[in-house]
């Protein structure tokens, strides 16, 4: 039995309130996914109902805005099975160079494991959703990844270094 759109509402307003950062619901002619992108403070949902084609909504990162909005958007895109709306949820930097911000506390790593290569160093070219660096936080570790394409041009933090939410990781200057 698929949720209605008040189910779904009530369902992604919990889950902005928590740390959850992934759920799926599926059935035979639903499937639901919520993801919270790199920022964690934009979520990105995105669903296939009966066979329409995936729809996504993700918040402007340039507005503030609360959860009941965002779960407003999201349930009204999902109803509408219309196309996505937003933009990407790096902030800019001197109207060129991307940050990549840490989505969470923990600590910083280059390489996947002590004695390995980094994952990127400062000159190197990234693609869109390449692995950047690893975050570890309650021994889990985190791969995060780059939101555009481009090259790095600046490593912020060092390895090993302890990182606080939203904290720039590095900069990227873009395609």
């Amino acid at each position: 039995m698929p949720l209605d759109f008040n189910e779904i509402r009530q369902l992604l307003a919990t889950i902005a309130q928590t740390d959850i950062s992934e759920v799926t619901l599926k059935s035979d002619d639903f499937e639901l996914t919520v993801r919270k992108a790199v920022s964690a403070t934009h979520p990105v949902v995105s669903g296939v109902v009966s066979g329409l084609p995936p729809v996504a909504a993700i918040a402007q990162p340039s507005l503030p805005i609360a959860a009941p909005e965002v779960v407003n958007r999201v349930a009204d895109a999902v109803a509408n099975s219309g196309a996505s709306a937003g933009a990407s949820s790096s902030p800019i930097i001197d109207q060129k160079l991307v940050e990549v911000p840490s989505p969470m506390v923990g600590t910083f790593y280059r390489a996947p494991a002590p004695g390995e290569a980094p994952f990127v160093e400062v000159g190197d070219r990234v693609r869109k959703g390449q692995t950047v660096c690893i975050i570890e936080a309650m021994k889990l570790m985190n791969e995060i990844e780059a939101e555009i394409s481009g090259q790095v041009v600046e490593i912020l933090i060092q390895n090993g270094e302890p990182v606080e939410y939203n904290q720039p990781l590095m900069r990227i200057n873009p395609d």
